[in-house]
Order: C-alpha cells, then sequence, then structure tokens
C-alpha cells in the first residue's frame, strides 16, 4: 500500500536514533502482495523518486512482524509499505506513533530562550518514539548495557535465532521473531550463552522468569505512570536506572522518560550547566531528548 505521512518521519533517523535494533536497510524490492493497481501506483512513485535517488528501503522486525517500507518521496511524504491497509491500521499505524503530531512538539521549543534544543531538534526532525513492545525492549536494553549499537544489534539477532520462531516475509525471506520469555526461559545456560551475552546471560533469563511468574506484568506498567514502572522495573534481578528508563520511553511510550547515558550526560554538563529544564519540556522530555541524544552523535561523526 501507499500512504502520505504529513509530519516529521524519517526512516534513517528513527532506524540510528538507539531505540530500534532490528531494522535492516535492504535494497528497494516490489512487494508480491500489492495489487496490479497499487502496483502500478508503486512504478510512477518510483520512477519520480528514481529520477532524483535511489529509493530508501527498510525491513522491519518487530515481535512476530515484519514490514518492508520504502521511501518514495521523501518531500511529499509519500511511502510505500509491504502489508494490508488493514495490517496498518491495527498495528504498524501504532508502531510508528502516527496518532501524535512530533511536528507540534518540536515547534515548543523557543529558539531564543534554548537554541541548543532548537537547532537539535532542527536537525534530528523526523525521529520519533516507536511504540515497541514492552518486553522486546526489556530484553533488548538489558542486552545494551555497555555495548555499542552494531554489538547490541548482533546479540539480539542471535537471541532470536536460538530459540525465536522462524517465518517467512512477504518476499519469502526467512526472519526470527523475537522469543518469548517461554522459549528464552526454557534455554540451557550454554545455549544462552552461545548468544555473547556475557554477564548478562543472567539478567535475560532472570527477567524471563519474573513476566512468567507474574513477578512483573509489564502491559500493566504500560498503562501506570512512569514512576511506578521505573520502580517496578528497577526491582529486577539486573536493571538499574538507565535500562529502566529506557524501556520505560521506549516499551512503555512514557514520552517524559529521559534516560542518560553518557553522551547525555555531556550534553546536560555541557549545554546545561544550570540545569536541564525538565518542568519546562514536560511531558515530552524523551522526545526532546532523542533529539539531544541523536544530534550530539552526528556531531561527533558515530
Amino acid at each position: 500500500m501507499i500512504t502520505q505521512i504529513s509530519d516529521d518521519f524519517d526512516l534513517e533517523k528513527i532506524a540510528e536514533s538507539g531505540q530500534c535494533f532490528r531494522w535492516e536497510k535492504t535494497d528497494a524490492i516490489e512487494n508480491d502482495s500489492c495489487s496490479p493497481m497499487n502496483k502500478q501506483e508503486t512504478e510512477k512513485q518510483r520512477n519520480k523518486a528514481d529520477s532524483a535517488s535511489h529509493p530508501c528501503t527498510y525491513r522491519i522486525l518487530a515481535g512476530n512482524s515484519c514490514l518492508y517500507i520504502t521511501e518514495l518521496d521523501a518531500g511529499q511524504g509519500l511511502y510505500e509499505l509491504g502489508c494490508s491497509e488493514e495490517d496498518f491500521s491495527n498495528f504498524w499505524h501504532s508502531y510508528f506513533d502516527l496518532g501524535e503530531n512530533y511536528r507540534c512538539i518540536r515547534e515548543r521549543i523557543d529558539r531564543a530562550r534554548d537554541p541548543f534544543l532548537w537547532e537539535a531538534a532542527e536537525q534530528e526532525k523526523g525521529i520519533r518514539i516507536l511504540r515497541q513492545d514492552p518486553w522486546e525492549m526489556l530484553i533488548t536494553f538489558i542486552i545494551s548495557q555497555n555495548k555499542n549499537i552494531p554489538g547490541i544489534r548482533r546479540c539480539v539477532e542471535s537471541l532470536s535465532q536460538s530459540c525465536g520462531e522462524k517465518r517467512l516475509d512477504s518476499r519469502r525471506i526467512p526472519y526470527y521473531a523475537f522469543p518469548t520469555p517461554q522459549q528464552i526461559a526454557s534455554l540451557s545456560d550454554d545455549a544462552l550463552a552461545q548468544c555473547r551475552l556475557g554477564y548478562r546471560c543472567k539478567y535475560v533469563k532472570a527477567a524471563a522468569e519474573a513476566v512468567l511468574t507474574e513477578k512483573i506484568n509489564l502491559e500493566e506498567l504500560t498503562a501506570s505512570d512512569e514512576k511506578s514502572a521505573m520502580k517496578s522495573l528497577t526491582a529486577l534481578y539486573g536493571v538499574g536506572i538507565k535500562v529502566a528508563s529506557c524501556v520505560s520511553l521506549f516499551g512503555l511510550h512514557h514520552v517524559d522518560a529521559f534516560p542518560i547515558d553518557v553522551w547525555v550526560k555531556k550534553i546536560l554538563s555541557q549545554e546545561y550547566p544550570d540545569g536541564y529544564p525538565y518542568d519546562q519540556y514536560s511531558p515530552y522530555n524523551g522526545i526532546y531528548q532523542q533529539y539531544m541524544f541523536a544530534y550530539y552523535r552526528h556531531r561527533a561523526g558515530h
């Protein structure tokens, strides 16, 4: 299907924002599931896009779902999605948080009052906070501790291949669904160690067991406030404030959550020596944090 997104939306910036680790950039390929009418429309848009540049396509794995999305014309906000309108309406529209107006959130920043954040948001506009599965985010960000983004991606993929369900996408290319708590809990210690998680193995296994025994209910936390969610998450073995904040922001969609890593510590020290104005930017601190985080990383050449 073809859709038009008029709000801030940039595939590459979202993919590199450090919140998703199963987005794979690939060549644009015709979606076999398109209707003949959609294929004609797609071909028209692709020809237009090809006259300027080759369209950018990502294969996105989210839980047990898979989507090909192609940027046909960024200027017009035109995208081809390899799914039905029903699947888009039922899942992917929410996944991309398309019900929220990010342009309005970005325009809340006063350029004269906070030129740094205004510039960061202007340069990194197009980032959105995805509505990702809280279970997948819990395990992903436990794995993320003291790892760079390529390392996180490798570990998440290895874990998925070790016990996730093997499926075929719309192009008949295999992929592995993210494993369930039961599947991870059933892995032997040796099998889990082969995923190269290092000391994080015991944290991952403990998280799976906590969900299975209902020590924590992630769906209930989605409806809870951020403070309550942080208390429950940090009670888990191996989950500190930074990991819990990432799960809160990227898995529970508490968009006021403000994860602090080495990059954000540097930002707060250098750009806000008198203190960052959390109250001023509430309830969207997590979105502004993403602009700042991406801006600093790109400025440093990462």
